[in-house]
């Protein structure tokens, strides 16, 4: 076990403290999408919606920032203009390359310009408020929502007065998900009694569909096994700007930050190390450690733990209720980061 002197710091150890306009200014595309364009989407062949989807947010992207100065009330019309809606809606399965293009409209698209998770954007409101939320990116021509997805009917409400007051202000929309906008909330609450709400929502939209190999058909990925606490323990004191954290303090650290910081929680982290993962039967719990492991995979930080496999970080039921696509993902995405502990000279 590494002694006292070794040990490296802590997440625990660190409350950031977030000003409002490093959360505005922070709502770009993952590293890990700094380089994508559209001419480096390789649509498959045997897929013609996917070269048909990049066709289709080019043209869109000409007309981010068109008339503007003009008064704008279109969210308020019933019938859609000739040229489109305000926004477009990338509907596919995972892995099919909706996050690369939706980074590749923002990277196409005139400044000022947002992008963030569903999450993230939500998070935001609950960080400034939402009046300072909707100042704060009235000024934008484009806002990019990512994973957008409805789990409550307080977001759903949220949300559906948000873009409305965007897209007054002239701001163009693209989100991604999994699930038709019409569709969204169902499964998770009794989505029928705010049917307004999501219709106004699927008012703002043009759908386009990106077919391909669902995730649903792939099953999860395998974890690595995890490591013996004292292995894990030694890699983290010999690792250059890891963390080392006992996950149940970890979990109650999060509990006590708002989830805007979790990002800011990871400046300057090499690597990720945790001891004694259990499995998490809280859903307020496994809700932040959906955010956190974003913020993870967003920065590509590897991930080195002892405990639990991370498959087993969820309970049974949380998987087959309403959350289940976000843990889902956050199960992919922690097991994929944790494949890279070879690099820290542990085995694979």
């Amino acid at each position: 076990m590494s002694s006292p002197s070794s040990r490296p710091p802590a997440l625990c150890e660190r409350h950031p403290a977030v000003p409002p306009e490093r959360l505005i200014a922070e709502m770009v595309p993952p590293p890990r999408f700094d380089a994508v364009r559209f001419d480096t989407y390789i649509p498959d062949p045997a897929q013609p919606s996917q070269a048909e989807a990049v066709k289709t947010l080019q043209e869109f992207s000409t007309r981010i920032g068109a008339g503007e100065g003009k008064a704008r009330r279109r969210f308020w019309r019933k019938a859609p203009r000739a040229a489109g809606r305000d926004g477009v809606y990338l509907d596919g399965g995972f892995g099919v390359g909706k996050t690369h293009l939706l980074a590749s409209l923002w990277h196409a698209a005139p400044a000022p310009k947002a992008f963030g998770t569903f999450v993230e954007l939500t998070n935001l409101v609950g960080a400034l408020g939402f009046q300072q939320t909707v100042r704060a990116l009235s000024g934008h021509k484009l806002l990019c929502i990512d994973e957008f997805e409805l789990d409550d009917p307080g977001d759903t409400v949220l949300v559906s007065t948000l873009l409305g007051r965007l897209v007054e202000a002239g701001v163009k929309l693209a989100a991604t998900s999994n699930t038709l906008p019409d569709k969204l909330g169902e499964g998770r609450f009794a989505a029928q009694d705010f049917l307004r709400e999501i219709q106004a929502l699927a008012a703002h939209f043009d759908v386009i569909r990106i077919d391909g190999e669902d995730y649903r058909h792939r099953g999860l990925p395998e974890p690595p096994e995890p490591y013996p606490t004292p292995v894990v323990e030694e890699a983290a004191a010999r690792t250059p700007g890891a963390t080392l954290d006992h996950f149940p303090a970890l979990l109650d650290h999060l509990a006590r930050l708002h989830p805007s910081r979790y990002g800011a929680l990871l400046d300057g982290v090499e690597a990720v190390f945790l001891t004694d993962v259990t499995t998490v039967e809280d859903q307020s719990t496994a809700l932040r450690l959906v955010v956190l492991a974003d913020r993870l995979y967003d920065r590509d930080i590897p991930v080195v733990a002892s405990g639990v496999s991370f498959d087993r970080l969820f309970t049974p039921e949380m998987l087959r209720g309403g959350y289940r696509k976000k843990y889902f993902r956050a199960i992919s995405r922690l097991t994929s980061l944790a494949r890279e502990g070879t690099r820290f000279g542990l085995p694979a």
